[in-house]
């Protein structure tokens, strides 16, 4: 379809129906630069802190011996999670062909490219001397899963990047014609597209080749993650499982961040005739899912270190079940599995409101996760070193808050100067999406009865008594 069949009404027409999409790109608020000031402030106090780190060391934090890794590989592991919202979950809509998608899939491919630098970043935090980055470069060693990490994230973040910069430039053509702001800007990155049938071919053609390649780039990270733990003989790590375990948490804490990001847009730029009901609706389910699938891995953790009784791993079972890392636990399992579920099972709580009020609770549950993952085994080592209890420093919590500030901060940015809401995609939708669903339906539907005699395809059964052919 052509983006110029039906042109945007020029900001200030009232009655342009997709003007809503365009209007943070084209109008002020004040309230936009209020929200700006916060979330520069938590930057701020992120910086001051990431400043005092490195002048005085990794001291200011409370990591020690044997507790190593702290917050920052806590925060590494649950930010790259968080990006799986993006690329995958868009990736199987597109090639699922789901309608109900054109809405939501700019929304989840922005969290994905944005929140994977704050991971990368907190990998730099732990480092403690930033230069130190160059040395994986230089000097990696093939047999490292972390040289498998840095090469898997290089990956999923350039193609990550250029899905979500290809479904833009119809959009950004629009805004280069239709607005007089930052056209210079538009034009540079439009790349001349003009609407023909050709482009359009080839952009299908480029998108779909892209959300083929994306999904087993997206599995792969969160799994290579997962073997910075599991191919280490630290108790409760050296598991098979952690590899589809930390997939599922990512998808689950990823879907949980694209329903609040979700419901704030909506309620900011007065999208709720975009973001409806109905899709808060359809991700609670897949968010359901996404609940029973992250408590049957749990269970089966925890249930078969429990089984084998190993002492070394008991231990650390142990710490989490009922010593100092059970409220951590609990208040995991609560907000993981008790909440979502209770929420999420019922229609009648499965609204915006319920997805939300779930999904935040999901949100702090998969942090508390990967802390459970990460610091009950470090503080439990089976080397004999003094055992020892972590507990984050001021530091790492300003971190934590700058990071969360920048990156909320960024996707708030992108909101003025791209349309949130992919607007060739819902125009396409409008033109031609109800015939093409109904063709999909009318393909692997039967035949009538009628056509099937026509065709002769019944052979022996023509004629034959009512019920016999069952």
């Amino acid at each position: 379809m052509n983006v110029h069949e039906k042109p945007l009404p020029r900001p200030g027409d009232p009655l342009g129906e997709d003007y809503a999409l365009v209007r943070p790109v084209v109008e002020s608020n004040p309230r936009f630069w209020i929200v700006v000031g916060i979330l520069l402030s938590g930057v701020l106090l992120g910086v001051v802190a990431y400043v005092h780190q490195v002048r005085t060391g990794l001291g200011v934090t409370g990591m020690n011996r044997p507790v190593y890794w702290g917050m920052y590989i806590i925060n590494f592991v649950f930010f790259i999670g968080i990006s799986h919202a993006g690329t995958l979950i868009s990736a199987i809509l597109r090639l699922s062909q789901a309608e109900w998608r054109r809405a939501i899939t700019r929304s989840a491919e922005v969290i994905t490219v944005m929140v994977i630098v704050f991971g990368v970043a907190n990998v730099i935090f732990d480092l403690g001397r930033p230069d130190r980055l160059l040395y994986i470069v230089l000097h990696g060693r093939l047999q490292s899963p972390l040289l498998w990490d840095v090469c898997s994230i290089t990956v999923y973040l350039t193609c990550s990047s250029i899905y979500l910069y290809l479904p833009l430039i119809p959009d950004i053509a629009i805004l280069r014609d239709q607005t007089t702001k930052r056209r210079w800007l538009y034009r540079a990155l439009a790349l001349g597209w003009q609407g023909t049938k050709r482009q359009h071919k080839v952009l299908a053609k480029a998108i779909g080749i892209l959300m083929v390649l994306v999904i087993p780039v997206a599995v792969s990270v969160h799994t290579v993650v997962s073997f910075v733990f599991a191919m280490t003989v630290q108790p409760m790590w050296h598991a098979a499982i952690f590899g589809p375990y930390f997939v599922v948490g990512a998808i689950y804490s990823g879907i949980a961040a694209l329903i609040i990001a979700m419901a704030i847009i909506r309620w900011a730029y007065h999208l709720e005739n975009y973001l409806k009901q109905i899709h808060f609706d359809y991700l609670g389910k897949l968010l359901f899912v996404m609940t029973m699938l992250w408590f049957y891995f749990t269970f089966a953790e925890y249930l078969t270190t429990w089984y084998g009784a190993e002492p070394v791993h008991m231990k650390v079972w142990w710490a989490k079940f009922s010593g100092p890392y059970a409220p951590h636990f609990w208040a995991m399992v609560i907000c993981c599995f008790i909440i979502p579920f209770a929420v999420l099972s019922r229609r009648q709580t499965r609204n915006v409101a319920g997805t939300v009020f779930a999904s935040i609770f999901i949100t702090v549950g998969m942090w508390l996760e990967r802390f459970i993952i990460v610091v009950p085994t470090i503080s439990n080592p089976r080397l004999p070193f003094d055992r020892g209890v972590y507990s984050p420093s001021w530091v790492e919590w300003s971190m934590l808050v700058g990071c969360s500030c920048f990156f909320i901060l960024l996707y708030v940015l992108f909101t003025r100067f791209f349309p949130i809401v992919s607007i060739w995609e819902i125009q396409e939708g409008r033109s031609h999406g109800v015939d093409e669903l109904v063709e999909r339906v009318e393909g692997y539907l039967p035949d009538a009865p009628a056509a099937t005699e026509a065709s002769g395809t019944n052979g022996g059964l023509q004629g034959a008594p009512e019920g016999a052919a069952s």
